[in-house]
């Protein structure tokens, strides 16, 4: 370009020439050949490739570079207008061409901001997620309201409350409903305290004891009697105790039950000792087995050894655990027994009082399956009256526990003579006519003593 050249152009842009917006080799009447680029240079620093825009051959709209074709959408206010396309203006050489470019600003397009009402608004995409408002402080529970754990711990209490004594209370009711009553009692004389008269039966009528024996006897008779001091004491009658039977004069004491039942028995002893009887209860032979089985045994003690074919009882001289059936022989045994019914007698009160003993366990008293067992054993086996449940039952056992426990007191009312013979009875156990009455009389106060029994 000479330099008339450049002052008429600097001219017409100070007068606002609009010929000066079109490139200087602009012709109306034909478009202009394009420029050859392929021996270009770039000149000056690289754009920065995130904003540069790339030249599109043949014309249209320039294309952005790859990276700003992946980048993500931008807001409404951020967006850039692409920059508008001009025809490349014709240099008449390559020299030209060079001192154009050379003369560029190595510079990044211009950014404009759109232009009001210049085409619709499109709303800004949410940066993220919304926010999550802040959570509310845990409610506090109403006033006057437990919370729901304190609730359910005290449902859980209850309902173990609610077994403990349900269980207790349903084994009762079903204990007293399977024993069996019998007519005992007279209605006698109501003498003070409580006295409780227990017959053992030797029936062999459950065939426990297969020895061809026939009929019914009370092989055992005890007396235990709480008098009004708290005084317990366990009196072993002899069952062959010479005795006046209302109705049938002299015979054996067990001859009142062959002869008149648990009835004339009861008005028997009460007659012979003065005492009026409060509570039956009658045990079986096969009963003893039974209760000694549920309670797993009991331990007894004999200082001799024995072989007895009667009774059927082999033992050895000391200590030793007793199953049902040993313990039901060691309890009948007589004959080989140097006291004779005195010496049975005591043995029968160590298998009670074992038996006791060992239902107070708690392994008894803790273990439902074993209450079952041995309630069941027991009322099948006992037989009362029919003013005894199973409360007295119980009553009775604390009884018997205190009269064979340390203070209690157990023996046999004075004897006279072990071999008494009146005549048509056979051979009787006579008791002591001058101290016999003195001795019941004090059984019935609560003032006997140790001494009392010794005799």
């Amino acid at each position: 370009m000479s330099e008339d050249d450049r002052r008429r152009r600097a001219a017409r842009r100070s007068d606002g020439d609009p010929r000066d917006a079109q490139p200087p080799s602009f012709a109306p009447s034909a478009p202009p050949p394009r420029p050859d680029t392929r021996g270009a240079r770039p000149v000056g620093p690289s754009p920065d490739p995130a904003t540069r825009v790339m030249p599109v051959r043949g014309g249209g709209r320039p294309r952005p570079a790859a990276a700003e074709r992946v980048a993500p959408p931008r807001a409404a206010s951020e967006r850039v207008s692409p920059p508008r396309a001009t025809p490349e203006r014709a240099t008449p050489s390559r020299g030209v061409a060079a001192e154009r470019v050379a003369a560029r600003p190595a510079t990044t397009p211009p950014v404009y901001a759109p232009r009001d009402g210049a085409g619709p608004r499109r709303s800004a995409p949410p940066a993220g997620p919304p926010a999550a408002p802040p959570a509310a402080p845990p409610a506090a529970p109403p006033a006057g309201r437990r919370p729901r754990r304190g609730r359910r711990v005290a449902r859980v209490v209850v309902v173990l409350l609610v077994l403990l004594l349900a269980w207790p209370i349903g084994l009762l009711v079903w204990a007293n409903g399977k024993i069996q009553h019998v007519e005992a009692l007279t209605g006698g004389a109501d003498t003070p305290g409580t006295t409780y008269l227990l017959a053992g039966s030797d029936s062999r009528a459950d065939g426990t004891i297969p020895d061809g024996t026939e009929g019914e006897r009370a092989d055992t008779i005890m007396l235990l009697h709480v008098a009004p001091t708290g005084q317990t004491s366990l009196i072993s009658l002899p069952r062959d105790t010479y005795a006046e039977i209302p109705g049938h004069g002299g015979d054996k004491l067990n001859a009142a039950y062959s002869l008149g039942g648990p009835e004339l028995l009861v008005r028997t002893v009460e007659d012979l000792t003065g005492l009026g009887v409060d509570h039956y209860v009658e045990i079986g032979m096969g009963g003893v087995e039974q209760v000694v089985d549920a309670v797993g045994g009991v331990e007894l003690c004999l200082d001799y050894d024995v072989d007895d074919p009667r009774s059927q009882l082999v033992w050895s001289a000391g200590c030793h655990e007793a199953d049902g059936a040993t313990a039901l022989a060691f309890a009948r045994m007589r004959y080989a027994d140097p006291e004779g019914d005195i010496g049975r007698a005591a043995r029968q009160r160590q298998v009670v009082s074992a038996v006791v003993a060992k239902v107070a366990q708690p392994g008894t008293l803790l273990n439902p399956l074993r209450q079952v067992r041995l309630i069941d054993a027991g009322t099948a086996a006992l037989v009362v009256d029919p003013d005894t449940g199973i409360v007295d039952l119980g009553r009775m056992a604390l009884a018997f526990r205190a009269a064979t426990g340390e203070g209690g007191l157990l023996g046999a009312p004075p004897i006279a003579m072990f071999d008494y013979r009146p005549g048509g009875v056979g051979s009787t156990v006579l008791l002591d006519p001058d101290r016999a009455p003195g001795f019941f009389e004090r059984l019935r106060e609560g003032t006997l003593t140790p001494e009392d029994l010794a005799a």
